[in-house]
Formats: C-alpha cells, structure tokens, sequence
C-alpha cells in the first residue's frame, strides 16, 4: 500500500516565488482580482512571467477558476489545471499536485493560489445555512438537528473529549496555543494583529463561542489572497531566491473520515488523518520531529494544534499544551491564522519558505528544515520544506 512506502517525490519540486496581497476585513474588490494580485506578486518575486506559467492549481471552494485567472494573469496555453478538495485540508496538497506535474515533466512552472473574500463576503464561521443533496450533506445532517451547525461547534466536540480524557482545563491547554500566535502577530507587520498580543487572561476572559472554545481559540475571517511559485530545483536556482525544496509532500485520510464531523470513531482525541500525512512525511524525507527546526501548524481551531503537535510525535498524547507553552519549537512564526489571517493555510507554506530564505520577521537562526500542515477534521496533507544544501 501507498501509505506505507516511501515514494520518490521529495527534492524533484522547490517553492521558488511567494506573493500576497493585504491581508484585511473588507478588500473592496472581487475574489477574481484578488488571485490575479497574488499571482503576479509570487511571480515577481520568483523573476518570472506569466508567459513561463504552464500549470494553475488552487481549491475545489475557491471562484476564481485557472483559465480566468490566466487570462486575467496575461497566461498563455496551460497544460496542467488541477483543484483540490476539502477546505483548508487542500493547502499543502496544491503545492504536491504542483510538485508531481513538475517530476511527471507534465508543467514546468505552476502557480498554486488561494483567494477569497472570507470576511466581507461569504463567512465560514457562519456556518450550514443552505446545503445541495450530497454525501457530505447527508453527514451532516447526523449533526445539524443537535446544534451543530458551525466550524466551532464541530471542533469542540472532541475538544472537549480531549480535556475530560488528560484531566485539562481550556485554559491550560488552548491558552498558550492562542498566545503564541498573537506574540508572533504582533511583530509582523502584515498580520491583522500586528502590535496586539495577548495574555493568558486575555484568553479566559474572552466569550465562549461553543464551549469549551472561546473567541480567541478561534481563527480569523480574511479577505485576501496568496500565491506560491512551484517548479523544479534545478531550475529555481537560477531565480532570485534560494529554493524551498519540497523533501516531502503528503495527503492523508483515517478510517471513519467524515468533513468536520468524525464523531464515530472509536477514539476523539486524536487526529488520524493527520497521522497518515506524519507517517508519509517522515519516511519520504528522512526526518524525524527532533530535526524540524520551525513548525507551522494549522490553525483554524486551537485544539487541533495540540492534537496535530502529538500526532506528528513532538510530544506524547495530552503533552501537547506543555510542549507550546514550554516553546519548545518555534511555531507559527507569522502569527498564523489566529493572527496574522485566514488563507485556508497557504499564508503559512508562505511563511515556512521566508524562514529557509532567512527573512521571516520572527526568524529562527540557522532554519534549515519546516513542517507545514494543512486543515483537520477534514482529508488533509502536509509539507517538509528544507533548504537547499
């Protein structure tokens, strides 16, 4: 089985451009022109053209669809257009799609983006209002009589097993999670929180939103977009900056998967999906936790950062709250989506490439080698990112 050999992917692919726009509330402009702004910023920085673009990947929810998006970029022919599927769990997974078609000599550059108006615009965290009959429909409607009918709700099912089965409170263990990003945000200039950290009392006198989650376990809501540059090694050397080689890139899926509402499997307090992209992510690249030197850990719901840090092996089950506040591995070093904004993770793969450049505005000296995980609760994947030597 796939899942259980190591594949040959790792060091054919490099990121070798990123690009953004603000991050904000209310950008003033559509989806379209926001994914057209990112691209050609990633592309700048990469020293590229829209003419050396052959290949688009993005999300199966975002509306700015690839041959638009290449028109509106000045791209010509593309022969390789690729979406993926399940919200923030497809992040990591856009710059695999890219990295494979680059190994296959399918494409030779592809831009992979993400952009939406998620604040001004249709808000996530507002929960099920309208759903068309499908599988994932039926799922929820398991759920959506009892209340559960937003992100948070759905999170704080097993958030709350987690604290009942290690005898934590949310305090303890949500609150340094949801203080280290905002320490983070607030030196980095781009981050809608820049300047404004919070204290562990910040947190516990924040409301509840669904208990045991209050406000500031929660991520943000952003309009914006990112844009990341993906072609071979050999040739990002020739580009401005030094490549962020992909050494590994996975996805993962458990048994008894459902989007958000895995409510049946035997144990809660755990993430299984993410332990299928840990298991592929190691053997691929060779790396054990010990040799990550930055962490950037999805962040919709701070929960799941425990239970991804324990299911990557930093730590053992119920450590994981311990192990944050300890910093005892630098993480999400941008603010991430507590703090600097919520781009369905591709903001952070951007911040794991800044700190093997050495540029990230809370640098780790000597960064050689990030781990970069995409949304849970969903089918997921993740990203070792290494410098190349």
């Amino acid at each position: 089985m796939s899942v259980r050999t190591r594949d040959s992917l790792g060091g054919r692919a490099a990121i070798a451009g990123i690009g953004a726009t603000e991050f904000s509330k209310d950008s003033g402009r559509s989806e379209l022109r926001l994914a057209a702004e990112a691209v050609r910023a990633a592309l700048d920085d990469a020293g590229l053209t829209a003419a050396d673009v052959d290949g688009l990947v993005t999300f199966t929810m975002d509306t700015s669809p690839e041959i638009t998006v290449a028109q509106a970029c000045g791209m010509g022919e593309l022969s390789f257009f690729s979406r993926v599927h399940y919200g923030g769990g497809a992040a990591c997974a856009t710059v695999q799609q890219a990295a494979l078609a680059i190994a296959a000599g399918v494409a030779e550059v592809v831009v992979c983006y993400r952009a939406f108006n998620e604040r001004s615009g249709r808000r996530f965290g507002s929960g099920v209002r309208q759903r068309e009959p499908s599988a994932e429909g039926a799922a929820l409607g398991w759920v959506m009589p009892f209340g559960l009918l937003t992100p948070a709700s759905w999170v704080a099912m097993a958030a709350q097993r987690y604290l009942h089965t290690y005898g934590l409170t949310p305090e303890e263990a949500f609150g340094p999670v949801a203080v280290t990003a905002r320490r983070h945000a607030a030196a980095n200039p781009a981050a809608y929180f820049h300047g404004r950290p919070i204290t562990l009392a910040d947190h516990a006198a924040s409301r509840w939103i669904a208990e045991p989650l209050r406000l500031l376990d929660c991520c943000q809501e952003t309009d914006g977009g990112q844009a990341l540059v993906v072609t071979s090694v050999e040739r990002a050397r020739d580009l401005p900056h030094p490549p962020a080689v992909v050494a590994a890139a996975a996805q993962g899926s458990g048994r008894a998967q459902e989007q958000m509402t895995s409510f049946y499997r035997d144990d809660l307090t755990g993430l299984p999906e993410t332990a299928v992209v840990a298991r592929r992510l190691w053997r691929t690249s060779g790396l054990a936790p010990a040799d990550i030197d930055v962490g950037v850990v999805y962040d919709h719901f701070t929960p799941f950062v425990l239970m991804q840090l324990e299911e990557f092996g930093f730590c053992a089950p119920g450590e994981a709250a311990a192990f944050v506040a300890e910093d005892r591995l630098p993480l999400n070093t941008h603010g991430g989506q507590l703090g600097e904004a919520y781009l369905h993770g591709m903001n952070g793969i951007a911040e794991a490439v800044r700190q093997l450049r050495g540029t990230s505005v809370n640098q780790v000296p000597g960064a050689e080698r990030t781990l970069v995980t995409a949304g849970t609760g969903v089918p997921t994947s993740g990203l070792v990112l290494t410098a190349d030597r």
